[in-house]
């Protein structure tokens, strides 16, 4: 008898075991149904086909829009519809991520990112623009003005990434988890629903249409994998030697209730960079511009006209 119980519950285990696979797995979306769904245009600058919005009347002050890790360029849809009356708004899925998708050589060192990025305004005939960026786009935008202050115009960063915290150290890259090997074939709803929540000051708010295109986006061909190299490649170095040496006139936008990367991280920023300031969003957490979009907007706009934001 016992022996015939532990074959049922042996069974019954493999059953568990099959059920939890196939409710986690997920394979990659068709391209040309993603393409359909996500509107955009394709230039190919150092090798990789870069997703792209351009909007906003071409004579117009260039700013350039960088989202953070996971996301694409559709995170700044709100903004973007309402900062293209007055400038010329370009943003982009950052290699590796959305419809951009992984970059053939498989380098997603910040230097590269950078000569991508210049590469990309060398194609449109720009010579300087703004930069406004979130998270790991942000650390992208400040380390573009620290190479080439010569081609920023302003600096905005919201809740930027770029000094140690635990699990990223100096001159070491991070130690990528186990269960984290299995990322390139799965993707439950409700997983990428908890590792989203936290970048909302309320959570219970955060939109279905905004999960689905998170989901979507991150089920775009080779892009968890590419995730998973991006992290494997990620060493970061103490950025204070080159955050002194920007000079564009930068404003710090940092949600009050962000969980990500907590405002008292701004002090780091604000005691290295001259020609800073920090302006907190009550109520607001890591993604303003998509939480709380026509609440934040305002003194963005400020600092970009000049004025005090």
């Amino acid at each position: 008898m016992l022996r015939r119980i532990l074959r049922w519950a042996g069974a019954l285990l493999l059953l568990a075991i099959a059920a939890l696979a196939i409710w986690l797995y997920a394979p990659d979306k068709a391209r040309a149904a993603l393409e359909a769904a996500y509107p955009g245009t394709y230039r190919e600058v150092a090798g990789l086909r870069l997703r792209l919005r351009d909007t906003g009347p071409r004579d117009a002050p260039a700013l350039i829009m960088l989202h953070g890790f996971g996301s694409s360029l559709d995170t700044w849809e709100p903004w973007a519809t309402a900062l293209s009356r007055r400038y010329r708004v370009i943003r982009l899925d950052l290699p590796g991520f959305g419809l951009t998708g992984p970059d053939p050589i498989g380098d997603y060192s910040d230097q590269r990112t950078l000569a991508i990025l210049a590469g990309l305004m060398d194609q449109l005939g720009l010579p300087r623009a703004a930069f406004i960026g979130n998270s790991l786009g942000g650390r992208f935008a400040w380390q573009f003005a620290a190479a080439h202050p010569e081609r920023v115009t302003r600096l905005v960063l919201i809740s930027p990434d770029g000094f140690a915290s635990p699990g990223f150290e100096y001159g070491r890259a991070p130690e990528v988890p186990l269960m984290m090997e299995a990322m390139p074939w799965v993707g439950p709803r409700s997983l990428i629903r908890a590792n989203l929540a936290p970048a909302w000051a309320r959570p219970d708010a955060l939109p279905d249409a905004v999960l689905d295109r998170y989901r979507d986006m991150l089920l775009a061909p080779g892009v968890r994998r590419a995730i998973l190299d991006r992290t494997r490649q990620t060493v970061l170095t103490d950025p204070s030697a080159r955050l002194k040496r920007i000079t564009a006139p930068t404003l710090l936008l940092w949600g009050e209730e962000d969980q990500m990367i907590p405002v008292r991280n701004a002090a780091d920023y604000l005691r290295l960079m001259p020609h800073a300031a920090l302006v907190r969003l009550p109520g607001m957490g890591h993604v303003p511009f998509e939480e709380a979009p026509a609440q934040a907007l305002p003194p963005l706009e400020r600092f970009l006209a000049n004025e005090t934001p």
